[in-house]
């Protein structure tokens, strides 16, 4: 199997990583959240790259790309930390071209693919622990017209964004709704998270609402499921700069008069981290290269990537603030946003434990690997 990257591919990656070191830098993240999470302006420089419509066809002014390409740009954005919502893009994007009516897909797809308009999906309720089947957001159509009424937690810049991607019920079965920010009805709350970033509870009382697909739960799973495939390529960078970030402190922080990184079981602990980002690296691969198959299939693929990216996360986060000694919890110091940002990113999507229990799931009687 050819697991190299094409010269695009390559190109693409290399424009994102040159934007990321020079206009993304520590003190400007640092900035944008202290700020509220978000920067208008940086979102519009990474739409202005294409990256917000790299899902998007051409016919609607976005890249025509696909799930590698993807992964490409997340695992970039992941090595500095991007706190603007280009996974949210995907995931919209995904959904509203897989499953909306045309005209519906028409009239918002141009808008997230050229930054003007940034569109969530509302996939949590408080109580549902993950489960994306149980929902308590009611749907009632009334003339015609679609009013929603619930609540959903930890909505990614649910202040703010143009238009929302809401589950609901009609008769006890889940369809889709898009709901507009600022709608009658529509309110939030919102607070920062660990990472850095903006997130917010949101109440819908009677909220006005246009319908998307009657195909709830496979819009939503679907919707999830790019979601989850981004999240394990931008912890792939996330990861990956955190390594390198403490090789280097290793080969620079000198006790007993040399430098740590000569102590033997100090280079064991940077190797047994090497290891876990090489296994998260493939299985990344291994998610964005499954986001075509079956439902089924597919679920499976995102449930195993997402419990070794969990694994991995934790592991090198951990390790790398014991390497770096006290430094290493202080908020001057870039180790200890990494390590928020892989803890914020463990429990998004389902945290390890909820994603080993969906693997011993789909087990079969006769699994393995010579089946």
């Amino acid at each position: 199997m050819d697991f190299d990257f094409s010269d695009e591919q390559e190109q693409l990656r290399d424009a994102v990583r040159k934007w990321v070191d020079k206009a993304y830098t520590f003190e400007r993240r640092k900035a944008i959240s202290q700020g509220g999470g978000f920067s208008a302006d940086a979102y519009r420089a990474l739409a202005d790259m294409g990256l917000c419509g790299l899902y998007v066809p051409e016919a609607h002014a976005g890249m025509g790309m696909g799930p590698v390409e993807g992964m490409i740009v997340m695992e970039e954005l992941g090595r500095g930390l991007v706190l603007e919502p280009v996974a949210q893009a995907l995931m919209a994007s995904a959904v509203l071209q897989a499953f909306a009516p045309p005209a519906l897909a028409a009239e918002w797809l141009p808008g997230i693919a050229g930054g003007d308009r940034i569109v969530t999906l509302a996939y949590q309720e408080r109580a549902a622990r993950y489960r994306l089947d149980r929902c308590t957001t009611v749907a009632t159509s009334h003339a015609g017209a679609w009013t929603l009424s619930g609540a959903k937690s930890v909505v990614c810049l649910g202040e703010t964004a143009d238009a929302t991607l809401v589950p609901a019920l009609i008769d006890g079965q889940m369809a889709m709704f898009l709901v507009l920010g600022g709608a009658t009805g529509v309110s939030t709350r919102g607070y920062a998270t660990i990472d850095g970033g903006r997130a917010a509870e949101l109440v819908l009382d009677r909220a006005s609402a246009t319908l998307v697909t009657r195909d709830g739960q496979p819009a939503l799973d679907y919707g999830v499921d790019v979601g989850i495939a981004c999240l394990c390529a931008e912890a792939v960078g996330v990861m990956d700069r955190l390594l390198a970030i403490t090789a280097d402190y290793m080969n620079t922080r000198k006790q007993f008069g040399v430098a740590i990184s000569s102590f033997q079981a100090l280079r064991h602990r940077a190797a047994d981290m090497k290891m876990q980002l090489e296994l998260a690296r493939s299985m990344s691969y291994y998610a964005s290269l499954k986001l075509h198959l079956s439902a089924p299939e597919r679920r499976a693929a995102m449930a195993r990537a997402k419990y070794q990216l969990g694994n991995s996360m934790r592991f090198i986060g951990q390790q790398a603030i014991q390497l770096h000694g006290g430094i290493g919890m202080t908020d001057d110091y870039v180790v200890g946003h990494y390590v928020k940002r892989l803890t914020q990113m463990e429990m998004t999507f389902g945290d390890t434990l909820h994603h080993l229990g969906n693997v011993g799931s789909t087990m079969q009687d006769s699994a393995g690997v010579f089946v």
